[in-house]
């Protein structure tokens, strides 16, 4: 088996490489700078900025002829001036720049190389449960949210325009993880994370459809 996540350079999208290394697939995994994928042995390392097209489109060409069992976009942030900020208070710059990197960059590669999945592969993005709007009962992150959100909404709007594709398309929402996105007060550690995330992905290959599901494999209300 093979796979490509994008956004691996550390956090979340470091631990899924490496896990995945350890059950034994072949890994292609993307940072935007050095990294410490290079010490992770058995990767195969690529450059990217996702929030550039042009660098995008230069991965497609590089990737030509190849084919992946997996494709997972893990690239993201949660930064702005202050994370806290409510949507009234948020610069139109830090707004912009949590839209762009969470939700149109990952939908945009996964547009550029989704023909690099067969029919029987799977294609997946990282959201989170922030990003449901039914269990928002509590407010906090807005932006964050809102960039959840719309990932969302337009990885359901890639189905609808895919509806034939047997692929299966993975919305998962990994918990909240102690790592430098996530802050020290989160709950669970990676390692409590990402085995979980790892299974999930496995246990849903081949089902086909839009899925939105967290580390256990259960449903997360849109």
């Amino acid at each position: 088996m093979k796979a490509l996540i994008i956004g691996a350079s550390r956090g979340l999208g470091y631990a899924l490489a490496a896990e995945f290394l350890g059950r034994g697939w072949q890994v292609t995994a993307t940072e935007r700078t050095s990294s410490a994928l290079h010490g992770l042995a058995g990767v195969t390392v690529e450059t990217v900025d996702i929030a550039v097209p042009e660098q995008v489109a230069a991965l497609r060409e590089r990737l030509a002829g190849s084919a992946f069992d997996l494709l997972f976009v893990n690239a993201g942030t949660n930064y702005t001036t202050d994370p806290s900020a409510t949507f009234a208070d948020v610069s139109t710059d830090d707004f912009v720049q949590v839209m762009v990197t969470n939700a149109l960059s990952p939908m945009r590669v996964v547009e550029a190389l989704q023909d690099l999945v067969p029919a029987t592969g799977t294609i997946g993005v990282m959201s989170s449960g922030q990003g449901s709007v039914a269990d928002n009962t509590n407010g906090g992150f807005e932006v964050y949210r809102a960039s959840k959100s719309a990932l969302n909404q337009l990885m359901r709007s890639f189905a609808a325009r895919h509806a034939d594709d047997p692929r299966t398309l993975l919305l998962m929402a990994p918990g909240w993880v102690k790592t430098d996105l996530g802050g020290p007060r989160a709950r669970l550690t990676i390692d409590e994370s990402i085995p979980g995330v790892a299974d999930t992905i496995e246990a849903w290959a081949g089902k086909g459809g839009l899925h939105y599901l967290d580390r256990q494999g259960q449903t997360v209300n849109w």
